[in-house]
């Protein structure tokens, strides 16, 4: 119909003059979204000089028509054609680039508009106030605040909702909550106003307090309502009230918007509740990138990384692009399982989308590279940013401290306070941890000391727990006591755990065992603490202590977690437990782990079977220590990757010290790097040494 149309009036003698054809036509193209018939349209119009030519009215819908149909240079050309645009001209243009996504152009149109001797009315008003909002322009916001005032639209409920969406989303909640107090009228758009700043601004209890108030005045919640106010109880943990909105939902029927049951799902998720957020995900009819995204998000944040990864996989399938916070959400399930390749194949699409820029998905991706044991990948990266905060600063300090670079982590940290971003409690966390992976005790504590000096940070129980293992793995045992007694803050299960670990690593059994002591009192159901005391008696081979803790946990129901170990290959990640037969090439990985055993021995390895920590025969503790799951994973590495390539592990456990040193030897055997991130730190085994130099 509409190439009709248009074919007849292209071809006709004498042209209508009436301008509401013309004004119909193009707002056919609008509807149509057809720019090429819209544009044959503005031809027509433009060559043939017609006095409707210059009617505001046609003027505004062919502006309006180009805005709608994607081609904002082409609706700017025509307005700048125009001699004396009217105010319905400029508020147009002016909400075009506000609509666009350029604020900062619409401000400098508003201003524009002025210099002619033209006066903002409440439509003006109306779409220049969301562009403040956007950019975060309190005092533009707070000056046109004034400007409407002194005109009188103060009155004007639409008014009155941008201007209470503009103080909330520059951060000024109490201001916004005066001129909510001070409206005469308010409808659904101010009280929702009022609750999406309050909960973007942290002030979660406020927003489900004005959400009451709101149902208790009689306005009833729309699906905006109901998707700005979810938020806030994912931001509480509060589960029942989210339930009862959820009731509140279903009973009005909004489940079917989009934007209301991804905030359920969202909401559901980060309560915790992972099978009622997959639950509703599965029934939902239309899904977007938000409810992707919120399911990906509540699986990696509850450990199921698998899950996560699959459902990134599913929503490529499902064609739907992902944005900024999608990525931000699945590289940290990449980095938790040590999937490399998959992490490469996510940085393309990131590049592709032109998203990294973007800060948050910029840091993932650092942290991602460092947590998978490329740190030069990591670095590569970070020195190309843009634009870093204090989180690239310690994404990239941690980076290098978990993987062993600890002198590099201290230069890093030492530009970050060079380059103007101030440090905060974790980049001190990261650099004191590094410093007791490197043995760095006077530097630990010169940092440690720095910290606490007056009106800079005060130290946290995670800063403690790092200068006791600092102390503590370079063995200064009775200092780290003393340093326990004279903390600050109440000493958690952490703290003792950390020491108890260090009487393990240097043998003083009497500390251990005073230190299990307490744990035990402390937390009776915490597993760590019966096997760092089992362990410590294993090694001084007193096995009927060993019997007593054992039966001990049996007795309580407590069960140590089994050595698990991850690793990728053909497009999957593969797990192994210890003594782990369940794989397919399971009999191809023990037959390569003895092959590797004979080529050890041979090089003059011998295992150390005091790490079994077993009572048994020396040649059945050698076996079990064949079957480590680490052990097993490098195995699969070896068969399924091309020679030369690096292998990556990640375990759940801290390496023990008979697999470090066959670590050693294998990958100065097979002439690879091997990468293994345990509980703790990565060690680079290349060419029978260790980035972390036998010091871990």
């Amino acid at each position: 119909m509409l190439k009709e149309a248009l074919r007849i009036l292209l071809h006709t003698h004498t042209p209508p003059g009436n301008s509401s054809t013309y004004v119909q036509l193009l707002q056919t193209c609008i509807i149509k979204n057809a720019l090429s018939q819209g544009k044959n349209v503005h031809s027509f119009i433009a060559h043939r000089r017609f006095t409707v030519a210059s009617c505001a009215t046609i003027q505004n819908k062919l502006i309006c028509m180009y805005v709608m149909c994607g081609s904002l240079v082409d609706a700017r050309k025509v307005f700048d054609h125009i001699e004396k645009p009217g105010n319905i001209l400029w508020n147009t243009i002016i909400a075009a680039y506000r609509r666009y996504g350029f604020p900062r152009e619409a401000v400098t149109l508003f201003h524009q508009m002025q210099r002619t001797g033209l006066q903002p009315d409440q439509f003006t008003f109306a779409s220049i106030l969301p562009a403040c909002a956007k950019m975060g322009a309190l005092e533009q916001g707070m000056d046109i605040h004034q400007s409407i005032t002194e005109r009188g639209f103060l009155s004007d409920v639409v008014v009155g909702n941008a201007l209470l969406d503009m103080y909330a989303k520059c951060g000024s909640v109490d201001k916004a909550h005066e001129l909510f107090d001070r409206m005469s009228q308010r409808d659904a758009i101010s009280w929702n106003a009022m609750i999406v700043g309050y909960t973007q601004n942290g002030l979660v209890e406020k927003a489900l307090e004005t959400f009451k108030q709101m149902q208790l005045a009689g306005v009833k919640p729309d699906s905006t309502t109901f998707a700005s106010i979810l938020p806030a109880c994912s931001k509480m943990g509060a589960l029942e009230q989210g339930m009862d909105i959820h009731q509140s939902i279903t009973e009005g029927g909004f489940f079917s918007h989009v934007s209301v049951g991804s905030a359920l799902v969202d909401m559901y998720a980060k309560c915790g509740s992972i099978d009622k957020a997959y639950e509703l995900f599965d029934r939902m009819l239309q899904r977007n990138v938000v409810s992707w995204t919120a399911m990906i998000l509540g699986y990696a944040q509850h450990g199921f990384i698998e899950k996560a990864l699959e459902t990134f996989k599913q929503m490529q399938l499902a064609v739907v692009k992902p944005n900024a916070t999608t990525f931000a959400s699945i590289l940290p399930a990449c980095a938790k399982m040590g999937a490399l390749e998959q992490g490469m194949e996510i940085h393309q699409s990131i590049t592709e989308g032109g998203f990294l820029s973007d800060v948050a998905v910029a840091n993932a991706l650092v942290h991602m590279y460092a947590k998978c044991g490329s740190i030069d990948k990591a670095r590569e990266l970070f020195d190309k940013m843009p634009q870093r905060n204090v989180v690239s600063w310690n994404a990239m300090i941690a980076g290098y401290a978990q993987n062993g670079f600890c002198k590099d982590a201290l230069n890093i940290f030492e530009l970050m306070k060079h380059s103007g971003t101030f440090p905060d409690i974790v980049s001190f966390a990261c650099v004191l941890f590094a410093c007791s992976h490197a043995g760095l005790v006077n530097q630990g504590c010169a940092y440690f000391n720095h910290m606490r000096s007056p009106n800079y940070i005060t130290p946290t129980v995670d800063h403690h727990v790092c200068m006791i293992d600092l102390l503590a793995r370079a063995g200064y045992l009775e200092d780290t006591l003393k340093f326990i007694i004279k903390m600050p803050v109440k000493p958690v299960v952490v703290v003792w755990l950390c020491f108890l670990s260090a009487c393990r690593q240097h043998m003083n059994i009497g500390l251990g065992v005073f230190t299990a002591m307490l744990l035990l009192d402390f937390d009776p159901k915490n597993a760590a603490t019966y096997v760092l005391l089992s362990n410590i008696y294993a090694e001084a081979n007193r096995w009927g202590e060993v019997q007593i803790v054992r039966r001990l946990m049996k007795d309580r129901g407590i069960k140590k977690t089994p050595g698990c170990s991850w690793i990728e290959g053909h497009e999957m990640v593969h797990a192994f437990c210890v003594g782990d037969r369940s794989h397919p090439q399971t009999e191809e990985i023990h037959a390569k782990l003895e092959e590797l055993a004979w080529e050890m021995k041979a090089a003059g390895y011998f295992p150390d079977s005091r790490h079994s920590l077993n009572d048994v025969e020396e040649e059945e503790k050698e076996l079990l220590l064949c079957h480590h799951s680490e052990k097993l994973a490098i195995a699969f590495g070896l068969l399924n990757t091309t020679p030369g390539t690096t292998i990556r592990v990640v375990k759940n456990l801290r390496v023990c010290a008979e697999c470090h040193t066959a670590t050693k030897f294998i990958s100065k055997i097979v002439g690879r790097e091997i990468v293994v991130r345990d509980a703790n730190r990565f060690h680079h085994f290349k060419q029978g040494q260790c980035s972390c130099r036998d010091y871990w």
